[in-house]
């Protein structure tokens, strides 16, 4: 028996032992939150994105704790014992969706049938607002956070689903959406604004893997991704080649790590480029899959986006 597999029996033998005393069709966080009378409510969520979220929509209401930290990539983190207790012990259970938790696909449907309380984020986005994938194990690509309108209809998805769990505070969370779609519209113009210092030949963006296509739909840049959607899909040396023909072509200036990705295919581009008689400059560390920490400047969505945007401009203005 895989370790897999005996993970998801005992996260079913602790849901089972959590959900005996539910009353059939009830919320157990709607009646935790009635009765702890003021108490905040427990989340975990999965990704550092996720917790942000309902960290600055929940504020003093919410308690969250998240099982990734900051670089940690959720296509490949494989749930522990200590996360499946940590799920099993929360009120309600907040994740991106569209397979972004690859590993955690099995432990979703578990939950589901136990009846836990989930705040799924892609549940906010219409299908359209959702990008495809050619991929066979993603239907769909999903790095919805970088579309800042995707993160303004999360952030009042979220208002919402909290007011719905805990109606006695829904002014709070109504006002906390309220102030912070002020705050993503201001950042919204700040990416905009710093566009504008990238010539438009030069609006071409290479990373280790393809997770920011919601940006260039948003902000009409060329986004490509050395390796795939998921970061356990791996580039072949014939890819590398091709991009490298391409960035040559094309008189790309830079290609950038991620925080939470191996650099490996990264330098093994910039050889290729320069093997070929061009010059290719590392142009800094994004943040993808993982927000930063507090102490990077990174450490929440709008600081993350501040940090990335500044980054691009500053490498290929």
């Amino acid at each position: 028996m895989n370790a897999m597999k005996i993970l998801l029996m005992t996260l079913v033998a602790f849901l089972l032992t959590a959900c005996g005393n539910q009353a059939e069709g009830g919320s157990q966080a709607n009646d935790q939150a009635s009765e702890n009378g003021g108490d905040p409510i427990n989340f975990v969520a999965t990704t550092t994105h996720a917790k942000d979220i309902v960290t600055q929509i929940g504020g003093d209401h919410i308690e969250v704790e998240a099982l990734m930290g900051p670089g940690v990539d959720p296509h490949e983190y494989q749930p522990s014992s200590a996360d499946v207790e940590a799920l099993q012990n929360a009120e309600v259970v907040a994740y991106n969706g569209l397979h972004l938790e690859g590993m955690f696909d099995s432990v979703f449907e578990s939950l589901d049938e136990m009846g836990k309380d989930t705040l799924i984020l892609a549940d906010a986005l219409s299908e359209d607002q959702i990008l495809a994938s050619d991929e066979d194990d993603l239907a769909h690509d999903p790095h919805i956070w970088f579309s800042v309108e995707n993160w303004r209809d999360i952030a009042q998805h979220t208002a919402d689903y909290l007011s719905n769990l805990d109606p006695a505070n829904e002014a709070d969370y109504q006002a906390n959406a309220e102030n912070y779609l002020a705050e993503l519209d201001e950042l919204d113009d700040y990416i905009n604004s710093r566009i504008e210092e990238v010539p438009e030949e030069s609006r071409y963006l290479i990373t280790a893997h393809d997770a920011f296509n919601y940006f260039g739909e948003d902000f009409d840049f060329e986004v490509i991704g050395i390796q795939g959607l998921n970061t356990k899909t791996e580039a072949g040396t014939g890819d590398i080649a091709d991009l490298a023909d391409f960035i040559v072509e094309n008189n790309i200036k830079a290609v950038f790590i991620e925080s939470s990705v191996s650099d490996r295919n990264v330098s093994a581009l910039v050889e290729a480029v320069e093997s070929r008689g061009g010059n290719l400059e590392i142009g800094g560390e994004l943040y993808s899959d993982a927000l930063g920490s507090d102490e990077d400047g990174a450490g929440n969505y709008i600081d993350m986006y501040k940090a990335n945007i500044d980054t691009i401009v500053d490498a290929l203005k």
